[in-house]
């Protein structure tokens, strides 16, 4: 034992530390036995131990280090032995350490020697723990494998031991736990070490998937105990809570155990505090991470919801740290915490005898339960309604809330996901089952009752006002109450409890506060009552009736104050908030202060049951009648049932029905009459009907309702329902006494809110679409109101008022056969005079709102103002004054010069940033809008002056007209010109080439004051370094793309800026905002954006999701206007189908399914030609468009041999399988057996020029997705040699017999099935002797070259890939296309690798020719943005 004392065994971080030599004093393993020496090794170990005793350990720890060092390759026998022999030292030093830990003399080298007996013991038994479970976790892998029976046999003999003698080794360990280790420490506390490693040991056997099971509940609880004493007795809190949360991380079957020894714990162990610090650490885990990890927010889910079963008290207490995984990604700790809320509330918030706080508490639960109805995850919706339905089959849902979750219930009825409609169902059942009002629930059975029941009510109330006298005084009330009263009172002068506190407001008269006070003292709340009156004598000393009592102590003042406030108030006033009268507020009047009626108060509550159980059979009913019906429903009658649906709940007042009212407002613009004029109807009776006794109070709640709409509406809905307002105005389905309300509104006669104001505001300019003369006449109160000197207090109404005077601008294009003149004002009217002044003033102040207003006020003076160029160039001039003058305060005094330099503004970096974006902003929106003023009003003008005068020239001189006429022109001319719609076509073109003009050598000019501001616009565009806010470099990028509108020439030497910072900007914002510019100008010049197409198409893979789908929407506006080219880079729109992200996916669905409606034709905008005016309006291109083309057909058909071929390319990037996804969703839009066909045919053929494995793949994969008809078979049969040499590869030998496989269970002809087999084998044979000729080559390869092989020329085979029959205009009809492009194909340059290719318009070829000369005039030139960064970089 001395030489034991000499040195002291250190528990090792790792097995191996025990082999080094760490220090003096340290005990090392000095040599590691073989496996075939441990049998005699442990045998006199066992020898030493009957005769040493647990010591023997000492001397004999190296033999079982040893075996666990060889664990695996050592026999059955010997490991259990080894148990055996570690269990029996165990448990003797364990029998002998209480006598020793008594000893009092023990001496220090004793204690060492048991001390480190002690460690080494459990050491080893610790590793032998470990060594057991990694073999049976082993194990269990192995018996998964079927063919395993001896092998299973096996391992289940060797783990049999283990399970035997795993539960008495836990239990040993138990046993050295409860005694008083701290002695051989020196009475100091147990090493960290030591604890970990026993602990450890539970923790490893927990980490056994198998631990669950029934036969192993005594080892868990086992586990459970002792795992306590170590929290309990050895301070191993803080190490549990980090363990536990590990294992619930990383093993999801631990949760329910955890659940289970966490309950008994807290429970049994007084460990509460462990149950705050396991959820708060849960609470505290990223919610972004969740969405890695699933396995870990799986196993915190099950812990939190098993654990809320068990112990839902101290859930109660600790949820609030949870609360964070509410707002979190991962919907499995969602429905955990919903679970332990719905626990709480059955289990411990239920019953009528809740206290105030615990009642807030309960309400909050259901308030959040509620919420997560409508939650983002289908899962998490489904979850809430199961709980609710435990809630309501436990009863314990209040009353209260029984209406508000029927509603919810009802609306999820119309949810996307089946499991949640279901679980609806289930919880509306429930509803029923458990429903407090009655077996019947007809709304016939109950209207009848109820309306008796009531004037029997009101028959008794006026019966009792009239008759007696109150029987009691409120001095005889008074002594009843004063008991609890004067005991209420006492409570505050003790200490209060923190969770006792509530605060209560002191009001600022004595009025408000003696009604406070004697409110309390009606509501029986005395405590708050005395506690208010202690306030008010502190605050209103000297006042009635807190002065003149001169009581002998502070509670006889309060007592006498309360006694005077209660008994001198007069009897009306006392019963109207009396808690004895449960009143019906909607069926009847109060009932004045009286004595309470015993009958009175029987028949009230039978009135309000009645009442109640009405309002939930009519929910019910209707409900249950509309469960399968859900809104935009394919069918008509579906929707017209949804819609219905809505409006009867909205009837009923049902908060929700708000929704739904919102989500019917789109289908106004539907196509089919049905749903139209059903959603008008629904509307004409939700709100042309409003409920009111007077016309004022009807308009009033029609107002309120529509306000209602309108808050947080976004600029759809607001357009639907202008829609919808236009059309009730202009049939006068609009009262006066609403427009009436809306004018008090907005002059603030009726009081209002800013935002009721100003949503009365954009109801008059709704409703002025039907009717201008509503704005007209009232023209001059919306100017001085809503744009006086206030309009710097709220920019957002004035932008309103704005876009309501906007409704006076008539059509600018008016219609054939009317030529009058447009409305305008005068540019001296006071309008345009606020106009200035507002834009003028706000220009210097930081307000986020002024750049909406401004554009909002140019756009309107553009529309209204004669002269609108002279109004904005002086807007521009003063705001552009203001930003000099700015300037010049900060550069110094040195330069005075007022005039508006160029270069003087272009130099202005030292101006604050807000006033250079409010600049940029106001240069942008003049600028724009000045185009469209020329291009739309001004020309429409001319057009209309020009008709006036031919018209008056007819007038004068009908005949001389026509006999001018007849002689410059033969007939053949003017059918000619008549056919194609040129007649007047010269005049046009004229005044379109005059505006053109202007916008060319004018706008732009060193005259006009643009020149002056355009030099700081492009400075900021090409200097983000310098001017590196994101705001302004935002509002200078779309600034700059309205400039480039005005100009073709500076449009055209500009692009290379546009579209370098479209690509270069680290801005999402600037890309996105040059995207739309750059959308703008394809449709006015689209010659010039044509060579850019393909940077356009860039931004589809913009790493940014918002540009990419800003990027999305405007190609897809583009392309299904004709505007660009979908040939070949169509292929980039069909990449994100497979997008990330859900928003931008949709949009690529919405182009394609666009897309296969669109007639097919010429795609892409006409070129500059010989004797051509370039054509620059959308209508004129339309036009064009259909005046040659005349082919029709599914656009998609045409375009899946070029995006085939741009995505099997490997250069494109798109992974097999992402390649399959977007397929899929193309072929689905072909479904006419015609354009099966061609495509068999085409896609067989393509299989020639195929050159990679993956193309073969890709081919043979989408001839698979083709639903094949006979025909189709017979074209895959007539082509077969063009993939039979292909068939060897696996998966494309698959796709063919998947094509066959499908065509078979379609149930053919018997002909057919004939063909179908005939095709089979060879298909069958074909692969066969493919495979038989690879092995033929193998085995050849060795031989020399063939000598024709030989004498080709290394230049011939190389420009072979380039020779006609493998061209890309070779796809159907080789020889023809061939001939016809015999030139071109020789001038082009030859091509580095083969791809596929198709020529995706053989249907059109009447379209070539007549447009062959167009096509040669493209333009070729492109400017790459790369070189263009090269050369600025110099």
């Amino acid at each position: 034992m001395a030489a034991a004392a000499a040195w002291e065994f250190h528990l090792p971080l790792v097995p191996t530390d025990l082999l080094r030599d760490s220090g003096p004093g340290r005990y090392v393993v000095q040599d590691i036995l073989p496996a075939r020496e441990l049998p005699p090794a442990l045998t006199a170990f066992r020898a030493a131990f009957r005769a040493q005793g647990a010591l023997a350990v000492l001397q004999h720890f190296d033999p079982i280090y040893s075996l666990l060092h060889h664990f695996q390759a050592v026999g059955i026998a010997v490991k259990e032995d080894a148990l055996e022999l570690m269990m029996q030292v165990a448990s003797h030093h364990s029998n002998e350490l209480p006598a020793i830990l008594g000893d009092s003399g023990l001496s220090h080298s004793d204690r060492a020697a048991h001390l480190n007996t002690l460690k080494m013991n459990c050491y080893l038994l610790a590793g032998l723990v470990d060594a057991f479970e990694m073999d049976t976790c082993r194990n269990g892998l192995l018996e998964v494998d079927p063919g395993g029976k001896s092998k299973k046999n096996r391992t289940k003999t060797s783990g049999s031991v283990w399970e035997e003698e795993r539960e008495p080794l836990l239990r040993l360990l138990m046993q050295l736990l409860q005694l008083d280790l701290c002695q051989l420490w020196g009475g100091s506390v147990v090493e960290e070490e030591f604890v970990s490693l026993v602990t450890g040991s539970c923790y490893r056997i927990l980490e056994n998937p198998s631990i669950g099971l029934q036969k192993y509940r005594a080892t868990r609880e086992t586990v459970t105990r002792l795992l306590a004493m170590a929290l309990n007795h050895y301070d191993h809190q803080f190490n549990a809570t980090l363990k536990i949360t590990q294992m619930l991380q990383h093993f999801e079957h631990v949760a329910s155990v955890f659940a289970q020894a966490v309950s008994l714990w807290a429970t049994e162990y007084g460990l509460k505090s462990l149950v705050g610090e396991l959820l708060r650490e849960i609470g505290q885990k990223c919610t972004q991470d969740s969405t890695r990890d699933v396995s870990g927010m799986k196993g915190y889910a099950i812990f939190i919801s098993e654990l809320a079963e068990q112990i839902p008290a101290l859930m109660l207490s600790n949820i609030s740290v949870l609360l964070c995984h509410l707002d979190g990604e991962s919907y499995m700790m969602r429905n955990a915490i919903l679970a332990a809320m719905a626990e709480v509330l059955v289990q411990v918030l239920n019953g009528d005898q809740l206290e105030e706080a615990a009642r807030g508490t309960r309400d909050q639960f259901l308030n959040i339960l509620q919420a997560h109805v409508c939650d983002i995850n289908g899962f998490v919706r489904s979850r809430v309604l199961q709980l609710f339905t435990r809630i309501v089959q436990c009863k314990a849902l209040p009353l209260t809330q029984f209406q508000s979750v029927v509603s919810l219930a009802v609306g999820r009825l119309k949810d996307k996901s089946v499991v949640v409609v279901k679980n609806a169902i289930q919880l509306l059942a429930a509803f029923l089952s458990n429903n407090p009002f009655s077996c019947k629930l007809s709304c016939t059975d109950l209207a009848e009752p109820l309306k008796k029941e009531v004037q029997k009510l009101q028959e008794m109330r006026n019966h009792s006002r009239s008759a007696a006298a109150p029987a009691i005084t409120p001095e005889e009330e008074w002594e009843a109450m004063l008991p609890e009263v004067r005991a209420a009172t006492q409570q505050l002068f003790q200490p209060l409890q923190e969770e006792e506190e509530e605060v209560l407001e002191v009001e600022e008269t004595v009025e408000s506060m003696l009604e406070q006070i004697t409110g309390l003292l009606r509501k029986l709340n005395y405590k708050s009552a005395a506690r208010l009156t202690q306030k008010a004598l502190c605050r209103f000393q000297g006042k009635e009736p807190f002065s003149g009592l001169a009581e002998e102590n502070e509670e006889a003042t309060i007592l006498g104050v309360l006694k005077r406030l209660y008994t001198g108030s007069c009897p009306g006033e006392n019963s109207e908030d009396s808690p004895h009268i449960n009143s019906n507020p909607k069926t009847a009047d109060i009932v004045p202060e009286e004595q309470p009626q015993t009958e009175l108060i029987k028949q009230e509550m039978l009135v309000q049951y009645l009442q109640d159980a009405y309002n939930f059979s009519v929910k019910i009913t209707e409900a249950l009648s509309l469960i399968s019906k859900m809104m935009y429903e394919n069918c008509v009658s579906v929707v017209q049932e949804a819609i219905e649906f809505f409006v009867t709940v909205s009837q009923f007042g049902m908060p929700q029905a708000l929704l739904g009212v919102r989500r019917m407002l789109p289908l106004v613009w539907s196509k089919e009459p049905g749903i139209k004029e059903a959603v008008l109807n629904a509307y004409r009776r939700l709100y042309l009907s409003p409920s009111g006794d007077s016309e004022r109070a009807r308009a009033q709640n029609l107002v309120h309702s529509l306000s209602l709409i309108m808050v947080d509406a976004s600029l759809g809905t607001i357009q639907c329902l202008e829609e919808i307002l236009s059309e009730f105005v202009q049939a006068d389905k609009i009262k006066p006494a609403v427009i009436q309300l809306l004018w008090e509104r907005f002059t603030e006669k009726s009081q209002c809110s800013e935002l009721e104001r100003r949503a009365a505001v954009m109801l008059l300019g709704m409703m002025a679409r039907g009717k201008p003369e509503i704005i007209g006449s009232n023209l001059d109160v919306l100017v001085t109101v809503g744009l006086s000197d206030k309009v710097c207090e709220d920019y957002c109404l004035a932008q309103e008022v704005c876009n309501a005077i906007s409704k006076l601008a008539g059509n600018p294009k008016p219609a054939l056969g009317k030529n009058s003149a447009p409305f305008r004002l005068p540019q001296d009217h006071m309008l345009f005079g606020c106009l200035r002044e507002a834009v003028s003033k706000g220009f210097a102040r930081p307000d986020g709102h002024w750049i909406p207003f401004m554009e909002a006020a140019i756009k309107l003076i553009y529309q209204l103002a004669e002269g609108a160029e002279e109004i904005c160039a002086h807007i521009l001039q003063v705001c552009a004054q203001q930003a000099l003058e700015k300037l010049q305060e900060a550069d110094g005094p040195e330069n005075t010069d007022p005039g508006i330099s160029p270069s003087r503004v272009s130099g202005a970096s030292s101006l604050p940033t807000f006033l250079l974006m409010h600049l940029v902003s106001l240069v942008g929106q003049v600028a724009v809008q000045h185009v469209a003023y020329l291009e739309v009003s001004v020309s429409a003008e001319l057009r209309r002056r020009r008709v006036l005068r031919e018209q008056e020239k007819n007038k004068k001189h009908p005949n001389s007209s026509a006999k001018k006429q007849r002689p410059q022109s033969t007939g053949n001319e003017t059918t000619m010109e008549e056919e194609l719609g040129l007649v007047g076509a010269s005049a046009d073109d004229t005044e379109a080439e005059l505006i053109r003009n202007i916008c060319e050598t004018e706008l732009l000019d060193g005259k006009h004051l643009f020149s002056a501001v355009v030099p700081l616009v492009l400075k900021i565009c090409n200097n983000p370094g310098l001017y590196s806010d994101s705001a302004l470099l935002a509002a200078a990028a779309l600034a700059f793309g309205k400039v480039c509108m005005i100009s073709s020439e500076f449009c055209d030497s500009h692009l290379r800026l546009l579209f370098t910072m479209m690509e270069k900007s680290t801005l999402p914002a600037v890309r996105s905002n040059l995207i739309i510019a750059a959308g703008d100008l394809a449709i006015r010049f689209p010659n010039l954006l044509e060579p850019w197409t393909s940077h356009l198409y860039a931004r589809l893979r913009d790493p940014c999701p918002s540009v990419r789908q800003t990027a999305a929407l405007v190609m897809t506006h583009l392309i299904l206007k004709d505007m660009v080219k979908v040939k070949g880079q169509v292929s980039e729109m069909a990449t994100l189908l497979i997008d990330p992200e859900e928003a931008i996916m949709g949009v690529a669905q919405n182009f394609f399914s666009e897309l296969s409606k669109k007639a097919s034709g010429y795609s892409g905008p006409f070129k500059r030609g010989e004797g051509l005016v370039e054509v620059e309006s959308i209508t004129r291109v339309e036009s064009w468009r259909r005046t040659f083309i005349s082919a029709q057909g599914n656009a998609i058909y045409n375009l899946l041999p070029d995006v085939i071929s741009h995505l099997s390319d490997p250069d494109c990037g798109i992974e097999e399988e992402s390649f399959h996804t977007i397929m899929r969703h193309l072929f689905s839009y072909i479904t006419k057996d015609k354009q099966t066909e061609s495509l068999v045919e085409k896609l067989c053929q393509r299989f020639r020029t195929a050159r990679t494995e993956r193309q073969y793949r890709d081919l043979s994969h989408c001839l698979a997705l083709l639903p094949l008809s006979e025909r189709g078979l017979h074209k895959l049969q007539d082509n077969f040699d063009c993939f039979a040499d292909k068939l060897q590869d696996p998966a494309v030998y698959s796709c063919f017999q998947t094509v066959l496989a499908r065509f078979r269970r379609a149930g053919s002809k018997p002909e057919t099935k004939v063909l179908a087999e005939e095709l089979e084998q060879k298909l069958s044979a074909s692969r066969n002797r493919g495979l038989d000729s690879a092995e033929t080559c193998q085995e050849g390869s060795q031989s020399p070259v063939p000598e024709p092989v030989k004498q080709k020329p290394t230049g011939s085979s190389r420009r072979q890939p380039l020779s006609t029959a493998n061209r890309d205009e070779d796809f159907v009809t080789p020889q023809p296309r061939a001939l016809r492009n015999h030139k071109r194909t020789q001038k082009r340059p030859p091509r580095k690798k083969a791809v596929i290719a198709f020529s995706s318009v053989e249907e059109n070829s009447s379209e070539d020719e007549l447009l062959g000369k167009l096509e040669e005039e493209t333009p070729t030139k492109t400017t790459p943005i790369t070189r263009s960064s090269v050369s600025r970089l110099r």
